[in-house]
């Protein structure tokens, strides 16, 4: 999968992915102010239907939908995306980055090296 989603894409992504499936106006309810209109909302998901990112059952007179694409993999396909742009595809230079612009605090580089050190001795 090699498909980035717009904005809008991702923002109903992500409420699919919080609430598992959902209709166009459970969307909408999910969305902050102000509210797209229906019509917006429907064509979005459709869009996604079509890039294999969402499917639907139906319900009723309408449809509910759900997401074929986990969080997770289109979260790992995106950071893999951002390393390999702007870091050289090297995780070690974008982690650099972050320590020397200061945007990572000592706790949060300890609890880092924990999780590091953690699944080392997984293997």
């Amino acid at each position: 999968m090699e498909i980035q989603l717009t904005k809008a894409e991702e923002q109903f992504m992500q409420v699919l992915w919080d609430l598992e499936e959902a209709s166009v106006q459970d969307i909408i309810d999910q969305l902050p102010e102000p509210k797209p209109a229906y019509n917006t909302v429907s064509t979005i998901i459709r869009i996604l239907e079509n890039k294999d990112f969402v499917s639907h059952k139906a319900k009723g007179r309408g449809y509910i939908y759900f997401p074929l694409v986990s969080k997770t993999i289109y979260s790992n396909q995106s950071l893999q995306k951002i390393v390999d742009g702007y870091f050289g595809g090297s995780f070690k230079s974008m982690v650099s980055f972050f320590v020397n612009k200061n945007e990572v605090d000592l706790k949060e580089l300890d609890t880092i090296l924990k999780i590091i050190n953690d699944k080392k001795t997984q293997r």
